[in-house]
C-alpha cells in the first residue's frame, strides 16, 4: 500500500475534473456491474451543489486521486454521495481523509446524521465505512427496492448551526 499525500480541495461538480472522475467512477461501475448496463445508456453527470452541500476533489500533488460530496436530504440528514478514488491510489488514505473533510463539513453545516448508498459487490468500501462508524440501515429514497444497494448511516456528534 503506498500512502499518498493528499490535497482536497471544494471543486465544481460540473467542472472538467469533477466530469472526468465521474465518467472513470461509471466505467469501473459498469465493469464491476456488467449485468445493469445498458447499450446506449447515457453516462451520469453532476448537478450544481446545493445550499449545505459540498463537492470534494483530492489531489496527489497535480495528480486527481479521488472525489466525495455530500447533498441534504433533509435539516438534520444529508447524504454522502460520488465517493470514488483512483485505482491507483486506493488503499492509501485518499476516501478516509476524503470522508473526514465531508463529515468535518456536514457538521459545520448543522447536519446530524449521514446516510450513503454502495454497491453489494464494493467490499473495500462497505470494509471503509464500517471503520468509520456507519452501521448499515434499511434502503432509502431511489435504493428502495435496487437489490445492488447497501445503505449505511452514522449520526455525528458535535454539530453547529449553519
Amino acid at each position: 500500500m503506498q500512502a499518498f499525500a493528499c490535497r482536497i480541495v471544494e471543486a465544481d461538480p460540473l467542472g472538467v475534473d469533477a466530469l472526468a472522475l465521474l465518467q472513470e467512477a461509471a466505467e469501473q461501475a459498469r465493469e464491476l456491474y456488467p449485468e445493469l448496463k445498458h447499450s446506449g445508456e447515457p453516462w451520469p453527470t453532476n448537478v450544481p451543489t446545493p445550499p449545505r452541500g459540498v463537492y470534494f476533489l483530492a489531489y496527489s500533488g497535480n495528480q486527481l486521486v479521488g472525489m466525495g460530496s455530500h447533498r441534504p436530504i433533509n435539516a438534520k440528514t444529508t447524504e454522502i454521495r460520488r465517493m470514488f478514488v483512483t485505482r491507483t491510489a486506493r488503499r492509501s488514505g485518499v476516501a478516509r481523509a476524503l470522508l473526514e473533510a465531508l463529515q468535518t463539513h456536514a457538521r459545520s453545516q448543522g447536519f446530524q446524521r449521514l446516510v450513503l448508498e454502495t454497491g453489494r459487490k464494493q467490499h473495500a468500501a462497505m470494509a471503509l465505512y464500517e471503520s468509520c462508524g456507519f452501521h448499515r440501515i434499511s434502503p432509502f429514497g431511489p435504493y428502495v427496492g435496487d437489490p445492488t444497494s447497501i445503505c449505511y448511516a452514522r449520526a455525528l456528534s458535535g454539530a453547529t448551526q449553519a
